[in-house]
């Protein structure tokens, strides 16, 4: 049985865990909370030395990291992924967004406010961040004025992807009023088979 390393609150180790029950496979999740430093124990490090979740085991001394790596490897040969070569890039090339633009601001935002109490010192740090997260949530939008899903023309793991930190932007003070066709897409992942939220 897959076995995953994670933390549910985490938009990373959330997206690992949608994918896994749309797929319908069986899994075992175990809670690691990074707050506390578990993810830097030594069986931690021995599976992950980048200290990072989440952690795929796929059996015993086989694991997968990188949250988009881990959805890559379980989306391969299903509807979530594509066989077309340049679908495959498409998709390919919003993951990448979502991890060099995306989550660098957008989910830092959120650790501030949320884990961190938004503390006066770390409040220029927080603009700054919000800022950047604006201008990807704004791409975002283009985007979606003209199509219901990031690449293929359908719901695969770009979409996933994207979802799991931009559906709780708010929490890093982010307000989306102004972002309709990220709300309407929101709503179409919340509608999809097998969907499950950050609480279960």
């Amino acid at each position: 049985m897959l076995r995953v390393l994670g933390d549910i609150n985490s938009g990373n180790c959330f997206k690992v865990k949608l994918l896994l029950e749309q797929l319908e496979l069986q899994y075992e999740w175990v809670h690691i909370d990074i707050l506390k430093k578990e993810s830097r124990t030594p069986s931690f490090l021995a599976l992950n030395p980048k200290g990072q979740i989440p952690v795929l085991e796929i059996e015993p001394g086989k694991v997968m990291t990188e949250s988009n790596a881990i959805l890559h490897y379980l989306a391969d040969g299903t509807d979530y992924f594509s066989t077309d070569r340049l679908e495959r890039a498409r998709i390919l090339e919003w993951m990448f967004f979502e991890q060099y633009t995306h989550e660098p601001s957008v989910a830092s935002a959120r650790y501030i406010v949320r884990y961190l109490g938004r503390p006066a010192e770390r409040e220029q740090l927080l603009q700054k961040k919000l800022s950047d997260g604006y201008e990807a949530l704004t791409i975002m939008e283009r985007h979606l004025q003209s199509n219901d899903f990031f690449a293929a023309g359908k719901y695969t793991i770009a979409d996933i992807a994207l979802y799991a930190y931009t559906h709780v932007a708010h929490e890093g003070g982010f307000n989306l009023a102004n972002f309709p066709a990220l709300q309407r897409w929101l709503k179409r992942i919340n509608a999809q088979p097998r969907y499950v939220g950050m609480d279960g």
